[in-house]
């Protein structure tokens, strides 16, 4: 087991009872957090003040980057969002050499009914926007499933969800981007206008330009999530049926599946109804008391052992839906609350959960970051869905790491950084491992590397918001280079103003 000393009392504190920390003061913070934005997106959407402002906003920061182009321009730039402000875990060390642009653009913009779209600033959250179209009887048509991931993180990187292997991924329901570029003028950009900067902007993290505003695809929504529930004991069983619901003509509107073990597991499928049928129960999963979502499918895997056969069916309210694994962080919490999901914390402390990320970040010492980077997992590895089974095995000898998420997702033959090889789109799954590694052979970066270079060699590609330990080379084999080095190229100022991709998301590089 892998242990770091504490450097001060005070660290030592911190970590031997982080727990209460974040029950007595976080917890708190955050609920009060959560109350004032609401309550200040609600008036802000209401009075339609959004738009006004946000062409003065958009000067400001052309004003701080034409600043910079007057200057020696010494130093690149960067957003000024602190690192612990954001969902990844990865540190953005170059924020300390850079100059900083302020980006305060927090709303929700237009919501047109019509043309179901609605359009919105970087950093409007998934729980802001997901609140604010559910009223509306809309949602989007990919909604990634923390509250506290943002559109302009899901842009520049990527987002999945379980509705992703039928729009693809968040970058295939954008339509629009709007940014201000290293020379200080504003673009907007789509499929039909600026085509190459539209399909170079995903998965480039902030290094074409600063993002302004989105327009992104809406549908019709519906008050519930009708819910199946099909556990296996079998890897076989499940990675056939996982397949078969992601890939059939007349797939459900919703597919994923959690594994508790390398050969047991949950795949679940739904779809958007009205009305709760007789055919299953109404399961409020985002009341305060409910159990954690990942505890309450392992139930129905439990029953399945015990020789339970019988299809389990619920009606899940649609938003509590969506943001399912946000009040566990998937089953990230559960390593700083240990009793969470006790039935008496819930029910006394449940309405404060969970804790911002980023103040669990911000209050997070030294010894345990460090504890992290050499006993912690946290990777999101996309593969092509015939790999499962086989990637599956791997990293169970690499991680053993579980439970693991899988989310089918669609990606389509466009421009860009993801290349596939043939026919108008190709069907992948996301591998998503969060925890501590059981394997006894596990190395945090040895480990990690193996799992890169199957994936590399698999044709699949590794979400970026975590480490990445591939070489240059590696790098720009894993992603297609083409389109990007061309508008790196071309842009005015783009190459002096911002790094490439690599030196911001390579641990190495970025140290």
């Amino acid at each position: 087991m892998v242990t770091v000393e504490p450097e001060t009392f005070l660290e030592y504190i911190i970590i031997e009872y982080r727990w209460l920390l974040v029950i007595t003061i976080l917890m708190p913070l955050s609920f009060l957090w959560k109350v004032w934005s609401t309550a200040r997106n609600f008036v802000v959407f209401k009075l339609n003040s959004a738009p006004k402002a946000h062409e003065r906003k958009v000067r400001e920061v052309q004003k701080q980057v034409k600043d910079w182009l007057s200057g020696d321009r010494s130093t690149r730039l960067c957003t000024a969002r602190p690192t612990w402000q954001t969902m990844s875990f990865r540190e953005g060390i170059y924020k300390k050499m850079f100059t900083k642009i302020q980006i305060n653009l927090v709303d929700v913009l237009e919501v047109d009914t019509k043309n179901m779209t609605v359009r919105c600033e970087p950093l409007v959250t998934m729980g802001q926007l997901s609140q604010t179209l559910n009223g509306l009887g809309l949602a989007l048509a990919v909604v990634p499933e923390l509250d506290g991931l943002t559109v302009g993180g899901l842009v520049m990187g990527t987002g999945v969800e379980t509705s992703s292997h039928i729009y693809g991924l968040f970058q295939h329901i954008c339509l629009q981007y709007e940014l201000v570029l290293a020379d200080g003028s504003v673009v907007t950009c789509s499929k039909d206008e600026n085509p190459d900067l539209f399909y170079a902007v995903p998965w480039s993290y902030g290094t074409l330009g600063f993002l302004t505003s989105v327009v992104i695809k809406v549908v019709p929504a519906k008050k519930y999530v009708r819910l199946e529930y099909h556990p296996y004991t079998n890897l076989s069983d499940l990675s056939k049926r996982f397949k078969e619901e992601s890939m059939k003509k007349d797939a459900h509107r919703f597919v994923e599946a959690l594994l508790y073990s390398k050969d047991s597991g949950v795949v679940m499928v739904g779809d958007m109804v009205d009305e709760v049928g007789s055919d299953g129960k109404l399961n409020p999963i985002g009341i305060w008391y409910a159990e954690w979502f990942f505890k309450q499918v392992e139930k129905h895997l439990n029953k399945y052992r015990r020789g339970s056969n019988n299809t389990i069916v619920e009606y899940i309210p649609l938003r509590d839906y969506y943001h399912r694994h946000t009040k566990s962080f998937f089953w990230e919490l559960q390593d700083i609350i240990p009793f969470g999901n006790n039935v008496l914390f819930r029910y006394l402390f449940g309405w404060l959960m969970p804790p911002e990320v980023s103040l669990l970040k911000l209050t997070q010492p030294k010894a345990v970051k460090k504890l992290y980077n050499k006993s912690h997992v946290i990777q999101d590895m996309l593969v092509p869905i015939d790999t499962l089974e086989e990637a599956i095995n791997v990293f169970h000898q690499e991680f053993e790491v579980y439970p693991i998420w899988l989310c089918p997702f669609k990606v389509f033959n466009n421009p860009g950084q993801l290349k596939i090889h043939s026919g108008e789109s190709q069907m992948f799954v996301d591998i998503g491992v969060y925890g501590v590694p059981k394997a006894k052979t596990f190395e945090t970066e040895p480990s990690t590397r193996r799992i890169e270079q199957f994936v590399t060699k698999k044709q699949g590609f590794q979400m970026l918001y975590a480490d990445t330990y591939t070489t240059l080379e590696e790098f720009r084999k894993m992603f297609d280079h083409t389109l990007y080095d061309k508008l790196r190229n071309s842009l005015p100022y783009c190459k002096e103003a911002f790094p490439e991709i690599y030196g911001k998301v390579n641990r190495h590089v970025r140290e």
